[in-house]
């Protein structure tokens, strides 16, 4: 049983990513998720930050009228490539944080699972990476993970800077020490500071959405 950095985690559980929206438990709420998020993006072009293996890329594609899909894990776009159609969505390698204004701008922004996984101190630098390739008046929906007890994994420990930290065990019994932070809306609107307004913070059991339009 070995054990691995954060930086490895998603490239080493690609097979396996779409394990938690398979359990019996949440079913209900992804259906659920699924028709809240998709009509937002409908006759869009919108850009998906982090798309993993592509689980909610393939939702979103079906709505979009033209759509980018970056991640920075290329065991993980060769997944999202297989199950999604390539003439719906363009799928590119990059980072979150250094978006090319060659990507050109977009009047819908999606991350599933990402805010949970950027550092307290980068969180600002986020959104104002991604206010970049965003047109004012642009939505944009942040998809993550609610702390459940029984279900979420425990923090295993927090650093210095406040960040929380988990342990996942995969199937090959692989641990992996994981960031997983859980912003508050407050913590959220303070980094999205000037580059969004209109905000809005929905719950449900398993998951959360931070909704903002762009400025």
């Amino acid at each position: 049983m070995g054990d691995k950095n954060t930086t490895d985690f998603s490239a080493a559980r690609a097979a396996e990513f779409d394990n938690f929206y398979l359990r019996e438990e949440c079913q209900f709420e992804v259906r659920a998720l699924e028709k809240w998020f998709t009509p937002k993006f409908t006759d869009t072009k919108a850009i998906e930050l982090a798309c993993g293996t592509g689980f909610w890329t393939q939702f979103l594609a079906r709505t979009t009228r033209g759509m980018v899909a970056l991640d920075a894990f290329p065991n993980d776009l060769a997944i999202a490539e297989s199950r999604v159609p390539v003439d719906k969505v363009k799928f590119m390698t990059g980072d979150a944080f250094k978006l090319s204004p060659d990507l050109g701008r977009f009047n819908a922004g999606f991350a599933a699972h990402w805010m949970s996984s950027v550092p307290r101190v980068r969180r600002m630098a986020f959104f104002q990476a991604l206010s970049t390739v965003m047109v004012p008046g642009a939505e944009v929906v942040l998809l993550d993970y609610a702390f459940v007890e029984g279900v979420s994994a425990p923090i295993a420990d927090t650093d210095a800077d406040g960040n929380t930290y988990q342990l996942t065990r995969l199937k090959d019994g692989t641990d992996i020490r994981v960031l997983k932070n859980y912003p508050t809306e407050a913590e959220l609107r303070f980094a999205l500071g000037n580059h969004g307004v209109r905000t809005k913070l929905t719950q449900w059991d398993y998951f959360w959405a931070f909704e903002y339009v762009a400025c």
